[in-house]
């Protein structure tokens, strides 16, 4: 199996190496890039299996960064861990609404980095492995969901869902009208360790529902629990 290709985007040398080193160590393949900018032209260029994404960068930042790769469609769906030294809840909340699917602050740990990268890469495995659960097609509210794939299309257009807004989506799709809490749904999404308060979890779903539009409407909140996706 060939060794997955991590794409490092950090402009502070000594940080980009120390990354790039423990991700060697540990069998990846790397590629590092000092700015926004060269980071989006490897990507581009280059089959990348994730990206690990500094948020201050000159030029263009990482939340534009992270936006423009969750525009376009050939890497739409590669997984994003932001790396940064905003570590408030506020910007915790933002990077996820901004497309990460994983936020790690500065001063990190290598050894929790490179924990994260693997849950990440596994998940991603995930979804393209040959089981019964992903080959299936569930259809429900104008909705068709091919988990294989990592495809949704909304009456027949592909609606551009980020990985944890698909997750979301696919873990409600499932189980129409059963109620998951919000700590349910960080479990299923980021993993038992991963500490997300549940308000990030009301800005995916605020995220979703906007981006199905009216369809959004069928994901009700059960107050004072979490949410469903109504039958």
């Amino acid at each position: 199996m060939s060794k997955a290709n991590i794409l490092v985007v950090e402009d502070d040398m000594d940080i980009q190496q120390l990354v790039s080193y423990h991700l060697i160590r540990t069998g990846y393949n790397v590629r590092c890039a000092d700015s926004g900018e060269q980071g989006l032209q490897l990507l581009a260029e280059e089959n990348i299996s994730a990206v690990i994404l500094d948020l201050m960068l000159p030029g263009k930042n990482g939340m534009e960064v992270c936006t423009d790769i969750r525009k376009d469609p050939r890497n739409q769906h590669v997984p994003v861990i932001m790396l940064t030294a905003l570590g408030e809840e506020d910007d915790i909340v933002a990077g996820l609404d901004g497309g990460a699917d994983d936020y790690v602050t500065k001063p990190f740990s290598p050894k929790v980095l490179m924990a994260r990268v693997e849950a990440i890469l596994r998940r991603d495995a995930d979804k393209r492995t040959m089981d019964p659960e992903a080959e299936e097609v569930i259809t429900i509210h104008n909705l068709r969901i091919t988990p294989r794939r990592h495809e949704v299309l909304l009456a027949g257009t592909p609606a551009q869902l980020t990985t944890t807004e698909f997750t979301i989506l696919l873990l409600l799709a499932r189980r129409p009208g059963w109620v998951f809490s919000r700590q349910q749904i960080i479990d299923q999404v980021r993993g038992y360790d991963y500490s997300v308060t549940p308000r990030a979890v009301d800005v995916q779903i605020f995220g979703l529902r906007k981006k199905l539009g009216n369809t959004g409407k069928n994901i009700e909140t059960v107050r004072g629990i979490g949410y469903r996706l109504k039958e």
